[in-house]
Order: C-alpha cells, then structure tokens, then sequence
C-alpha cells in the first residue's frame, strides 16, 4: 500500500483528498478462489472473499490514517479531525433540549455556571446554549484535550484543569477505565465495587493532579449561579472548600455513600439557610412537588432504594 496523491482542495468548502493505492496480493490467499473465467467475466464473490474485501478496505483506511498523521499534513489532518468532533459535539439532542428546559430555573443569560466535574461537557454544553459563562473543572487529560477542541471558539467557556477539594494542593485519582467514574475517593471505589454498581469496572491507573477549591473559584471568576457537583464520591471534600452561599448547586448522590450526601447537606446548611429537591437518575425532573427543608431530604434520601442514584438540588434562601 502507497499514497499515489494527498491534495488539499478549496473550493467552497476545504476538504482533504488522500488517494491510496492498495497492493493486495489476491493469488496468495485461498479465499480468492476465482468463480469468474480467465477472459474476464465478472467474479461472483462468496461471502468469505466479500468479508476479506471489507476487512481489506477497513485496512486501507487505517493505513491512510496512520500515513497522513506522520507525514507533513499531520497538522492538516488534526484540524479537520478536530473540526469534525466540534461539529458532532454541538449536534442538538432530545436530552440537551429537556436539559436547557430544566436547567433555565436557575440561572439567566450572562449569569456564572460552574460545572464541577466536566468530563467531556454534555452539561456544559446545555449551560453554554443557555447563555451562562461556564467555567468547567476537570482534571482528566483526555477530558481536558477534548474539552479544549469542542469549545476553542467560545469567550464564555473557561477551563480549569484540576480538581476540586477541601483545600489546594494535590491529590491521587483513580483513572477509572470508564472516565465517568473516575475519582479521588478510594473509599467510594470500594464502596461501588462491593454494592455490585459498578463491579465489572477497573480503576487500575493513578494520577496526581492538582486540586483547588470552590472559593478560589469563585475569587477568580465571579459567584456563580449555579454549581453542578458530580465527583463520584467526593462531593463533601469539595464542599468543604466553599465558605459562602452561591445562587444553587446540584450533587451527585448514590445510596452506598448516602452517609456523605447528609454531610454535605449539613455543611451548605451550616453557610446560609437552604431547600433541597432532589431528581432520580437522569430525569432532570424534579421527584418532589416542592422545595423540602433539610430534615425532610434526608428522610427521602435515608429511604431511597439501593440500586438508585440522582442528584440533589440546593437552593441557598435569600435573606429577606
């Protein structure tokens, strides 16, 4: 296999024209046993030689890739890959238009939005389209790098690349192979492998990253609206750096570390009076017909059953 030709064309639009001359050797391989005549009549391919034809073209296109990525247009290749992840990032959904409907109760155009554990920014994204600045804090590299593609074009989109906690500094993560449930808390790991969540999951790598809090936070950017917490098990360390009321925030809770969801209930009452609501899984609805004080969420969290998980929702009471 060979390049014969790389063009770049602009015509309108800019594409990439790679043309790759494939060497097969067709006699070698008994799967190419000739159904046709010698004088040229068209083969009738089983169904063993089409599957060695598109297990060739899947080849061919990997090669390509490969090719072009240690060639000279490898910066070329980056942008249109980059490009395309953008484009099918900013895709509408179903799920993004229920998101922007729940999530406009808390905050208005222009207002701070703080996404504390972005991951790859599904919530940042319906933030974004409602008009708030959004500053996303995610301390995972490849999280980082595709954070750093799909939002490259927006003024009102800030990264932080950490993570959160009860005081600056640095601490270990575990890299979960499924990087939505990576963490810094080992004691959750062992907690959600035990309950059987996630027991098939592996957290076989370790990171040290750096962690800062939400007050500094909030000292660089502005008293957000709204703080959406999903840390997988460290949400009570990551309140214990807030020592002021913001507008709202939302936290992950799962019956196994419910003990650490009342903890924090305790803290944010311990800054300023609150409500709670609470949604149940990805609903994004809320569960209860009204705003409940403390005492009454967690009679509703003690309770909840143990396959579960969804998020609280803190509203900080204005002082009249």
């Amino acid at each position: 296999m060979r390049v014969s030709r790389l063009v770049l064309r602009v015509g309108g639009r800019v594409r990439l024209v790679v043309v790759v001359q494939c060497e097969t050797q067709r006699a070698a391989s008994p799967q190419w046993a000739a159904h046709g005549t010698a004088s040229g009549n068209q083969a009738q391919f089983t169904r063993n030689e089409s599957e060695y034809l598109n297990q060739g073209h899947i080849e061919m296109i990997q090669s390509s890739k490969q090719i072009v990525q240690q060639s000279p247009l490898k910066g070329v290749y980056q942008w249109f890959s980059n490009r395309r992840r953008a484009r099918r990032f900013w895709r509408n959904s179903e799920l993004d238009q229920k998101g922007r409907a729940f999530y406009q109760q808390f905050f208005s155009d222009g207002d701070i939005v703080f996404d504390v554990g972005a991951n790859v920014g599904h919530r940042s994204r319906m933030f974004h389209r409602l008009g708030a600045t959004v500053v996303a804090v995610e301390p995972q590299l490849p999280c980082i790098r595709h954070l750093e593609v799909v939002f490259r074009r927006s003024e009102r989109f800030h990264l932080v690349r950490s993570a959160l906690g009860a005081s600056v500094g640095e601490a270990e993560m575990l890299i979960s192979n499924e990087s939505t449930i990576s963490t810094l808390s080992a004691e959750w790991v062992r907690m959600v492998k035990e309950s059987g969540r996630f027991a098939t999951s592996q957290w076989n790598q370790r990171a040290i990253v750096p962690v800062e809090t939400l007050d500094n936070l909030i000292e660089r950017y502005g008293t957000p609206a709204f703080v959406k917490i999903d840390v997988e098990g460290f949400e009570k360390e990551v309140i214990a750096g807030l020592s002021r009321p913001v507008g709202a925030l939302s936290l992950e809770y799962t019956p196994e570390n419910i003990e650490g969801t009342l903890s924090c209930i305790q803290q944010l009452c311990d800054i300023a009076p609150c409500e709670f609501q609470y949604s149940d899984g990805e609903t994004l609805e809320f569960a209860l017909p009204d705003w409940v004080d403390a005492d009454s969420i967690r009679s509703v969290l003690e309770q909840v059953p143990l396959n579960d998980f969804g998020d609280v929702y803190v509203r900080f009471q204005q002082p009249s």
